[in-house]
């Protein structure tokens, strides 16, 4: 019989031995609540929480209204299977999600439980559609941990490594990030994008024709590459493409949707139409849902049963996402990102301006609440980065959000370069996005005064 396990020293040390090591951890701790802005853990420490579940609980935790309809939805059905019939919350939703979505002709959703999941759906969906069978991704570029979502992910080895062969039929080509190309900073966007688009072009003379390629994914905000906005002269110019040659421009807004950058789809910002959009983490801010939306012209050509899922769109999930979009509107939740947003990207441009720190903090980006710093590196990728910075202490973003969390701050790092990325509540009060802002610029402060 298993014993108890009454504190919470003892509780992380039996984490420590039985929860599979390929997980990675932020802090060594058991989360036991979680309300609006903060987090309590169980050595009594509360954390304000600029993670939000890596932008998951958009509308902080336990949002009493979505958890309150999520419990109300458990007492009437918890599961009913997709391909047995219809749930109530689950057409609910469709009709909530129907006039928030970037183009009219998205009017066709299935529904899934994680953004993993609804990237292999639309990779599947793309190659149906078309019947071709190549995909090309984006350099830097996150689309998730499973076989498929995995081969199309290039932002960091650490998630494929040692699991080959992957899925076959997967082309990259650079997206416009100055420090990838090693371009400087100020390099116009329009030539930062020329660049890339050739190299498509090339790419589909040289590596994989059109009549061969499916599909071109990418996210609207590159997220585990480093936070950075893909110009609207690039997303103009992969639709133009697709357009040409009959592909697939599937758009991933799994981290970027849901108001995370000021407008319910960061695809906004460009005006692109896309063929097929993944949406999951804030669509039902925190209940595991996922979505693949396309037009129904399209989806008319699946076979019934060639998509399906145990739990997918399931029906406590769906109500908690009906929920989440009637607090969207209701509590003008846009309108509280666009204000933060202005304040968190004052507040970061004002600490990399300091003569303290300055050198040190190589760029500031990002939309809405999703946002980033990037800091210099002694070391960058490699021999040949251009952006190597021999004065600056080593490991900044690892030691700044280490720093943060002494501090009382839970904050993430991402990417290969070192970039800490801001991702709290879209509802966080003036107050707390300051108190936040300012433990950050200590920890900045003192981290690199340390060297």
């Amino acid at each position: 019989m298993a014993t108890a396990l009454p504190n919470h020293a003892q509780l992380v040390e039996f984490g420590q031995k039985h929860v599979t090591k390929g997980l990675g951890r932020q802090v060594e701790a058991v989360i036991t609540k979680g309300k609006g802005s903060y987090v309590e853990l169980g050595d009594g420490r509360e954390l304000l929480d600029f993670t939000s579940g890596i932008g998951v609980t958009n509308l902080g935790h336990c949002h009493p209204r979505v958890s309150a309809a999520a419990a109300e939805q458990c007492m009437n059905l918890v599961h009913g299977q997709c391909s047995i019939g219809f749930t109530k919350p689950y057409l609910e939703l469709i009709e909530k999600l129907l006039p928030m979505m970037p183009h009219p002709s998205l009017d066709s959703f299935y529904f899934w439980n994680s953004g993993s999941e609804a990237v292999e759906g639309a990779i599947k969906m793309a190659r149906t559609f078309t019947g071709r069978q190549n995909i090309i991704c984006m350099q830097g570029g996150y689309h998730g941990r499973t076989f498929g979502a995995m081969a199309v992910t290039k932002s960091k080895t650490v998630y494929s490594a040692g699991f080959n062969p992957l899925m076959p039929g997967v082309f990259s080509i650079p997206f416009p990030y100055w420090h990838q190309l090693s371009r400087p900073k100020d390099t116009p966007t329009e030539e930062l994008s020329a660049y890339c688009l050739n190299q498509l072009s090339l790419l589909l003379s040289q590596q994989t024709t059109p009549k061969d390629t499916a599909a071109i994914i990418i996210e609207s905000v590159v997220g585990e590459g480093g936070y950075v906005p893909i110009p609207t002269e690039f997303m103009k110019g992969l639709r133009d493409t697709c357009d040409q040659h009959g592909i697939m421009l599937i758009i991933d807004e799994v981290q970027s949707g849901f108001g995370r950058t000021g407008k319910n789809f960061a695809i906004e910002y460009s005006g692109v139409k896309p063929d097929i959009m993944t949406i999951a983490k804030g669509l039902a801010n925190g209940f595991p849902l996922s979505g693949i939306v396309s037009r129904k012209e399209l989806t008319d050509k699946l076979t019934p049963g060639s998509m399906g899922g145990t739990y997918a769109g399931s029906a406590v999930s769906c109500a908690a996402g009906v929920e989440v979009a009637n607090v969207f509107k209701e509590e003008k939740i846009l309108d509280n990102v666009n204000a933060r947003s202005v304040e968190l990207l004052a507040a970061l441009n004002t600490l990399a301006s300091k003569p303290e720190v300055k050198g040190a903090i190589l760029d500031v980006r990002g939309r809405g609440l999703m946002v980033a710093v990037e800091f210099a590196s002694p070391k960058g990728t490699g021999p040949y980065d251009p952006f190597v910075n021999r004065s600056v202490p080593e490991k900044l973003a690892s030691r700044v959000a280490k720093r943060c969390l002494e501090k009382g701050l839970l904050i993430l790092t991402t990417s290969v370069y070192e970039v800490i990325r801001f991702i709290p509540p879209l509802n966080i009060t003036k107050e707390d996005l300051a108190k936040g802002c300012k433990i950050f610029a200590e920890a900045v402060e003192e981290i690199v005064r340390e060297g």
